[in-house]
């Protein structure tokens, strides 16, 4: 019979950025912005409660992404809690392009895990991120939400999920432009064609090596490692001013990207070089200077 932790427990997540421009659906980095969740077993009953980002759009029922992920890690553990109270304090913007559903998916699998006595026996980290991975569809963005830090990942010939975790020099930090409108992933990912040029696949291959190796200590680099040749281009219609935006920083030599599907634009800058970078924010967005957060999902 499982047995269930007396009292709440909590799961700080941390923002993610995808893609990092040529690294299409397999690299990931975690930034300095975190989502606080905290979740209890009760005798009956669903409770949830949300504040802050997106704290208007979100479902309180057993349809929202936290609670889904919770209910498949217990089927996991094969944990049957009699009620559940839930609540969330949003600080990642959602349907910005930094990893908002990753996040609430892995805390999600993470809170559930966490209720459990000896629910680190029942599943693992493999299992857990494994699982994780499946619930959002791909791994680049949950990979550094639950390991943290820079992560290079994908999914086997045979299903399985895997990530390895690469160095990230000291001297790279990033700021993030946050439009304020959304885009959707869907509507960002049906704009991409079925096929591309083996020409570009080949270039965005390169770049995406040069990248690891950029991130890792020559940072130096990192103008021609983040040129993407796969996607950024073919979401300009959804995001004219994203693009634009990336455009007019690139031609001043400042590595800029769109992260994940967008519409928040990505500079990697050294963090003395941050103010006069923060100071190109478009009226109307938020610019944040942000850290690689080493630490992914943790628990308390």
């Amino acid at each position: 019979m499982t047995t269930f932790v007396d009292g709440p427990v909590r799961v700080s997540v941390p923002a993610t950025s995808a893609n990092l421009g040529p690294g299409f659906d397999s690299l990931g980095l975690a930034l300095s912005m975190r989502d606080e969740l905290v979740a209890e077993v009760t005798t009956g009953g669903l409770e949830v409660e949300v504040s802050g980002a997106g704290s208007d759009e979100v479902a309180r029922d057993e349809t929202h992404l936290v609670v889904r992920s919770m209910r498949a890690a217990f089927d996991l553990m094969d944990a049957r809690p009699p009620g559940l109270r839930l609540s969330c304090t949003n600080v990642i913007p959602h349907a910005r392009g930094l990893g908002s559903s990753s996040a609430a998916i892995v805390a999600g699998v993470v809170l559930a895990r966490g209720l459990v006595a000896g629910g680190a026996l029942l599943a693992d980290d493999a299992a857990l991120f494994g699982l994780a991975a499946r619930l959002e569809g791909h791994p680049d963005n949950v990979a550094p939400a639950f390991y943290g830090g820079f992560t290079i990942s994908g999914r086997d010939e045979d299903g399985e999920f895997y990530s390895v975790g690469s160095p990230v020099d000291p001297r790279v930090a990033a700021v993030v432009f946050v439009p304020p409108t959304p885009v959707s992933t869907e509507l960002a990912r049906g704009l991409l064609p079925a096929e591309v040029p083996h020409a570009d696949a080949a270039a965005d291959a390169g770049r995406t090596a040069l990248l690891v190796a950029a991130l890792a200590g020559q940072p130096e680099h990192l103008l021609r490692a983040t040129r993407d040749y796969l996607h950024q281009h073919y979401r300009r219609p959804a995001m004219p001013d994203s693009l634009d935006l990336v455009d007019r920083l690139r031609a001043d030599g400042v590595p800029a990207l769109v992260s994940g599907a967008g519409p928040t634009v990505l500079a990697f800058t050294d963090p003395t070089a941050a103010a006069a970078l923060l100071a190109r924010c478009p009226d109307s967005w938020a610019g944040h200077l942000l850290d690689v957060e080493t630490v992914g999902a943790r628990l308390s």
